[in-house]
């Protein structure tokens, strides 16, 4: 579990199964960060659950808490973790709009990057952002994410095409401008 004054991460459990299912359902939320934007039955979000963001020695996945109301509100994760190359792909939703554009983001980031860099010793941390998702784009150059490519018109979404743009932050990039948080 990690933490700060305005949240916790803590690692998803099978009871986290329903709250992740309505915000994988949710096409809002999954709008600028799901290429599929399939519906999902409960019964495979509790497989995914399970087997993919719990049972996976490749990926470590969180719940993001509002310390305050103590509410799961979204989830992040290091996914494709690479432990020989010291490689792994960051991801995050916030499911609760109300949370949206309130730095909650931000914070959860900065943990999962902290862990990534300090803790499992991993060399460069990536992700995947679509074009038209500015805020997002925005909010991982903050964190000192570095645009490496893109892959173009690789989604279709509202009858046009947009690029997925690929970012990367190396460990002594993060190590140089780390952001610091009252991790208590």
């Amino acid at each position: 579990m990690f933490s700060t004054q305005k949240i916790i991460l803590q690692k998803v459990e099978k009871n986290d199964a329903e709250q992740y299912h309505q915000w994988r359902n949710d096409t809002d939320v999954m709008f600028s960060t799901n290429p599929s934007l399939d519906l999902y039955s409960f019964e495979e979000t509790k497989d995914f659950v399970e087997n993919v963001l719990m049972d996976n020695s490749s990926s470590k996945s969180y719940i993001i808490i509002d310390r305050k109301n103590e509410i799961s509100i979204g989830i992040t994760s290091l996914i494709n973790i690479d432990y020989k190359n010291r490689n792994a792909e960051s991801i995050i939703d916030i499911g609760e709009k109300e949370y949206w554009g309130q730095g909650y983001g931000t914070e959860a980031l900065n943990l999962l990057l902290n862990y990534a860099f300090q803790e499992l010793n991993l060399h460069r941390v990536s992700l995947k952002v679509f074009s038209f998702n500015e805020k997002a784009i925005k909010l991982y150059q903050k964190l000192g994410f570095k645009e490496e490519g893109k892959s173009r018109q690789s989604l279709f979404r509202n009858g046009q095409w947009h690029d997925i743009i690929h970012m990367g932050m190396l460990q002594d990039e993060y190590i140089s401008g780390v952001k610091t948080f009252d991790n208590k």
